[in-house]
């Protein structure tokens, strides 16, 4: 057993943030992962320039963030990294390109001709009034860990966080779908010889009942160093904060609703965001790729629980089916976003791409 202590507090709906210190740890993670493809990752940093070089032109201005107007609540995708093609066999072992064939709506988007799954790593971003809110944290940088395609990351996520308008120290809310590698790493980042929180000044908040499930359960080396370096030193900076989640969800702050999604994780929760003129749910995990929805009984080789996980996806789908409520994935491909619609027993997805935020464009992805 490897319990987890000391626990942290328990907060309520509306946590308040406080800047503290963060002390941290070292890091790695999960096995049975599988490999990166070449070019997936940034590389390894410039060779310093020698004295009297000229420096490097500009550095190209990144690309606006995707964006979907729910009135008053703009939601960002950040992206950090595509996942490499193996992924989707490994993850989705059943999604094989046969069933794919027979699933003509996932191409091109979210298949390629060749029936392999596309999948993404991002996270999602808004502002509900003053209060500046993160969902996951994806897989983080320069963490040592077992699935190569995620070991010794060097991305710009932080440059694209910051140019959707979201710097690290004006978020207030990390929300967390699930205590999973690549829904955690950029919770911290490493500074001054040890892994500190990346966000100074916010409360990180996940289910009490996930906590609880892996401060008890068996894990391997990789899963305790991946807790070591991307959630202990948040816990001891006393930023983490749980909250109990019933069957109903619970509200975390105006406008935002966790629902409990059980059965990739026992605690997972999925993230409701509700503006003025429409609604957006953030799957987390309970829906890996769109190819799901084509065939919900279709699970992931981590869930936890797979009959549970068939249970939860087959009743979120069908609270969705038919609404304007806008399903977002935490690994759906561009165009990442979609309406559910009943298509014989199973559902599809009907796009609704994203757009810049503050443009003109924008009102095409209004829900």
């Amino acid at each position: 057993m490897v319990p987890l202590t000391p626990t942290p507090r328990q907060t309520t709906a509306h946590p308040h943030h406080h800047p503290r210190p963060a002390p941290g740890h070292g890091g790695t993670e999960e096995r049975e992962r599988p490999g990166r493809e070449e070019g997936e990752t940034a590389g390894p940093a410039p060779a310093p320039r020698p004295p009297g070089h000229p420096a490097p032109a500009p550095r190209p201005s990144l690309p606006t963030a995707p964006a979907w107007e729910l009135g008053g609540l703009t939601l960002h995708r950040v992206d950090e990294v595509a996942l490499p093609p193996r992924t989707g066999p490994w993850l989705l072992p059943s999604a094989t390109p046969e069933l794919v064939s027979h699933t003509p709506w996932l191409r091109p988007d979210f298949a390629d001709d060749a029936g392999i799954l596309r999948l993404s790593s991002h996270t999602f971003a808004c502002a509900v009034g003053d209060l500046r809110v993160l969902i996951d944290t994806g897989i983080g940088n320069g963490k040592t860990r077992a699935n190569p395609a995620w070991n010794g990351l060097r991305t710009d996520y932080l440059a694209r966080l910051e140019a959707a308008g979201f710097p690290p120290d004006t978020v207030d809310l990390v929300l967390l779908t699930h205590l999973h590698t690549d829904h955690v790493g950029w919770n911290t980042r490493f500074d001054d010889g040890d892994w500190r929180p990346t966000f100074p000044r916010a409360r990180y908040v996940t289910s009490r009942r996930e906590w609880d499930h892996w401060a008890t359960a068996e894990m391997d080396d990789a899963r305790r160093q991946m807790f070591r370096d991307s959630v202990h030193p948040v816990r001891d900076a006393g930023q983490f904060d749980l909250v109990d989640v019933p069957a109903a969800g619970t509200e975390i702050a105006p406008g935002i609703r966790l629902l409990p999604t059980p059965g990739h994780t026992p605690g997972h929760v999925a993230v409701e965001l509700r503006g003025r003129t429409g609604t957006a749910l953030v799957t987390g995990d309970c829906v890996h790729h769109p190819v799901q929805l084509g065939h919900p009984a279709l699970g992931s080789c981590v869930d936890t629980d797979p009959e549970l996980a068939v249970a939860t996806r087959r009743t979120l789908l069908a609270s969705l089916d038919g609404t304007g409520t806008l399903l977002l994935g935490t690994h759906f491909p561009p165009p990442t976003g979609g309406l559910v619609r009943a298509q014989g027993d199973a559902y599809r997805l009907i796009p609704v791409p994203g757009r810049p935020a503050g443009t003109p464009a924008a009102t095409a992805s209004r829900v």
